[in-house]
């Protein structure tokens, strides 16, 4: 406990002195920033709901790989947009697909932990995550399926595998896939807590995965939005299935969840990421900044170790470390 002054003001007088008795501060290794790779483009796309983030293509990735380097950030997130789609999603699991490729550039080039989303809504021809039959969603069928894309994302030099369709058993799945192929160094990275959010609009327009046939929404699958102890239950199944790292999503509207599952699984020293999705950084770049900054601090205090950010190298500049 820190001895405080009977005057708590001495503390906040000028920068130095808040900067000094400062608890929470941000670090480039606190950070996963995401990329969207296309397939079929020749040069880099700006997205028009996120002000300052493109669809690159594979001969474009190099600029903002390098961005990354020297930003000093602990990794990069990749999601994938093929040229063509079909109802299973099959190019995702394309050893030649455009996210395979990707690691397999970005391995030659940089050193950069790479992280790969494990999904099929930007694959299907009917934009949900898993296997649609009979107008739902079958969860074992969509097991063996997401497990073939880890598996193909581990062939290309993947680090971690980053399962994000809320699909029960499907971190035991993809760590038994991916240990009997003898890729036992390749982790898991799990969106273990992904809450069926309205903050997700912007993603799903950059990479075109809002549903289009079958369930309207993601509801059945995705969590319900007004549980916690559901999520700190999903987040524990994960761990004990083999997860290295355990994450909520989206973080804002759910530091709670973060700051429970902090206090719950930090002590078995297994990490925490949240993701500071699409619709958040959209809205907090628009007010400006320093809410964007804010926000990013509120995540951290909260208990995240790792923030899965869009504002990650716009935030890591130097003037909004040092500034309180």
């Amino acid at each position: 406990m820190q001895n405080y002054p009977k005057r708590m003001r001495e503390r906040r007088k000028n920068q130095k002195i808040r900067d000094k008795y400062s608890e929470t501060s941000l670090s480039p290794a606190d950070f996963i920033f995401p990329i969207f790779i296309k397939e079929d483009t020749e040069k880099k796309e700006p997205i028009k709901s996120m002000p300052g983030h493109f669809r690159y293509s594979l001969n474009d990735i190099d600029e903002i790989i390098r961005k990354c380097e020297k930003a000093g950030i602990l990794g990069i997130l990749l999601f994938g947009m093929p040229s063509k789609k079909d109802a299973t999603g099959s190019e995702a699991w394309n050893d030649e697909g455009i996210v395979q490729r990707a690691i397999k550039k970005i391995k030659r080039i940089s050193r950069l932990t790479v992280f790969a989303d494990v999904c099929l809504c930007q694959y299907t021809s009917h934009g949900h995550c898993g296997f649609l039959e009979k107008g739902r969603i079958d969860n074992d069928k969509t097991l063996k399926l997401l497990s073939r894309i880890a598996l193909s994302y581990a062939k290309a030099g993947g680090d971690y595998v980053c399962p994000s369709a809320m699909m029960d058993f499907q971190v035991s799945a993809i760590r038994k896939a991916i240990d009997m192929a003898g890729f036992r160094n390749v982790k898991i990275m799990s969106y273990s807590a992904k809450f069926a959010s309205n903050f997700y609009g912007p993603f799903r327009e950059a990479v075109g995965s809002s549903p289009k046939t079958g369930p309207k929404d993601r509801k059945t699958y995705q969590m319900d939005f007004r549980n916690s102890e559901e999520a700190l239950k999903e987040i524990e199944l994960d761990t004990k299935e083999g997860a290295e790292i355990v994450m909520v999503k989206p973080s804002l509207a759910y530091l709670d969840i973060i700051s429970k599952a902090k206090e719950k699984f930090g002590k078995y020293k297994v990490p925490i990421a949240a993701y500071n999705v699409s619709g958040e950084y959209a809205m907090l770049k628009a007010a400006g900044d320093e809410f964007l900054y804010e926000s990013l601090i509120g995540i951290k205090r909260a208990g995240a170790d790792i923030i899965i950010s869009y504002a990650a190298l716009e935030i890591l500049d130097q003037k909004w470390l040092k500034k309180g």
